[in-house]
């Protein structure tokens, strides 16, 4: 029977435990308590994305009102598949987060973080699980709003200009999503999104649906951060709390991609949108000045989870770039790189997380030295950098890899050779900490030691995920290929 309710207990469990933290109040003890939530929720997902893969989409209708009247979850491979990323990275995070979190904010306010988090979990479950595209953005609200307050309570004063500036260009974005869901609803008279993909053909050449179209779009890209919508994304991973960082840089931005995945192929997949009209140049554009442009101004940040932030626009380039060939192993390699770039970014943002605990910066000439006082982590780091790059074993390279062979299977010579370029690039900004950690003399006089093993073995786990997924990617690109067949229709 309860297996039967996982898709609303999925969003029911996190949002009821948050107002619980409240009436905890004890540091320990909510954070014991969100530790418990985060790996039920892991759990539901893993039951919900087999239960998918052996019987097929689950459709789950609140109260009972039959869709598209009533609100319905539906679950597919791709949102299966976009929920366990978000659980098992929120799952890792928990345990990285307790010595963390006592270091970087105030004890009195650490009840408030926990239960902003799994507010944040709740939002963003829900914009992956709902089939109604009015219920997503109120997700979008819940996930948005409750990540303000977390990127405001980093301990440098410019998270709270960070956090402002993203509430400005949150705002600004989902207005635009809210205005392009109107529009929609003007045309069809229906929000489910199922509806909305079998209704949108008859009304595809109509201007209000083509306004809908661009006012969808650009309010997604500015909560993904796609180049030129991006500017709030750098402060934000900057100056927020480690633990922010790890987990909206490995999880926010992905389940923004997939909600542009399923206006661009669920609700618009009748039209054959990225033929009719033409958004696969300008996706296909966006995406690759993001893949240089990202790439190259991290080369000159000198705080480096500003570097890793600029990087991650350049890895969500890469997303949008297998999305805009719109073909089978184009759009499997845009999703098995939201997979793949979570567990990379989520290591790297922990790395960077234990340098923040042991030394209190995280700006490259503090680092000198540290390869041999924090051996462990910064192997840790180096290893999360060969992924960015794409070495082959690492997850980097399948994404890659797959991207290349989708630009080659359409005979776009010159797309696999920026691909392979942009990632060179990589190898710049990598490099830069790699000379100063391993080649510098630390300072003198000065004992450093390795962070807490709470925070080590969580950073271990997502670099281990990291080489086993490149290792053996035949489970993530089963699902992500399937995943992009249903999307596509199997047509292409």
């Amino acid at each position: 029977m309860i297996a039967h309710h996982l898709p609303i207990l999925q969003i029911i469990v996190p949002l009821m435990a948050a107002p619980i933290c409240v009436a905890l109040r004890h540091p320990r003890a909510t954070w014991l308590w969100a530790l418990i939530i985060s790996w039920l929720c892991l759990a539901m997902s893993v039951a919900l994305l087999q239960q998918v893969l052996a019987t097929g989409p689950i459709s789950y209708e609140l109260g009972d009102w039959a869709a598209p009247w009533g609100i319905e979850y539906r679950i597919d491979t791709l949102n299966a598949f976009v929920m366990v990323i978000v659980t098992a990275i929120g799952a890792t995070v928990l345990p990285f987060a307790k010595a963390s979190v006592e270091a970087e904010i105030p004890e009195d306010r650490i009840y408030l973080f926990y239960t902003m988090l799994l507010l944040c979990l709740t939002g963003l479950l829900g914009i992956t699980i709902t089939g109604d595209a009015f219920n997503l953005f109120v997700f979008l609200e819940i996930s948005s709003l409750s990540s303000y307050v977390l990127i405001s309570m980093g301990s440098d004063r410019q998270a709270l200009v960070a956090a402002y500036r993203y509430l400005i260009l949150g705002t600004v974005g989902a207005t635009f999503y809210i205005i392009g869901v109107g529009l929609m609803y003007m045309m069809t008279g229906t929000l489910n999104i199922a509806d909305l993909s079998t209704l949108m053909p008859a009304v595809a050449d109509t201007r209000t649906i083509q306004a809908a179209l661009a006012f969808l779009t650009v309010g997604l890209c500015v909560k993904l951060a796609l180049f030129p919508l991006h500017m709030w994304l750098p402060n934000a991973y900057a100056y927020a709390p480690s633990v922010v960082t790890v987990f909206l840089a490995a999880t926010a931005t992905k389940v923004a991609v997939y909600a542009l995945i399923r206006v661009v192929f669920t609700i618009f997949g009748g039209v054959a949108l990225l033929d009719v009209i033409q958004v696969r140049d300008l996706l296909m554009g966006l995406a690759i000045i993001a893949m240089f442009t990202g790439s190259a101004v991290a080369i000159y940040q000198l705080n480096i989870k500003r570097m890793l932030a600029y990087s991650s626009i350049a890895q969500i380039g890469y997303m949008i770039l297998g999305l805009s060939f719109d073909t089978v192993t184009g759009v499997t390699a845009g999703i098995v790189h939201l997979f793949n770039h979570a567990l990379t970014k989520g290591s790297l943002f922990m790395a960077m997380g234990c340098v923040m605990f042991v030394i209190g910066s995280v700006r490259l000439e503090d680092m000198s030295g540290l390869g041999k006082r924090m051996p462990i982590t910064m192997a840790a780091f180096v290893a999360g950098g060969l992924s960015l790059i794409g070495v082959p074993l690492s997850a980097g390279f399948i994404s890659k890899w797959y991207l290349i062979l989708a630009a080659l299977e359409q005979g776009w010579w010159p797309i696999a050779m920026l691909v392979v370029l942009s990632s060179l690039l990589a190898v710049i900004y990598v490099w830069r900490v790699v000379e100063v950690v391993y080649f510098r003399l630390p300072p003198d006089g000065v004992e450093i030691t390795e962070a807490p093993l709470s925070m080590i073995i969580p950073m271990l786990v997502l670099v281990g995920a990291t080489y086993y997924f490149g290792i053996d990617a035949t489970t993530t690109l089963d699902v992500a290929g399937r995943a992009a067949e249903a999307l596509l229709g199997g047509l292409k």
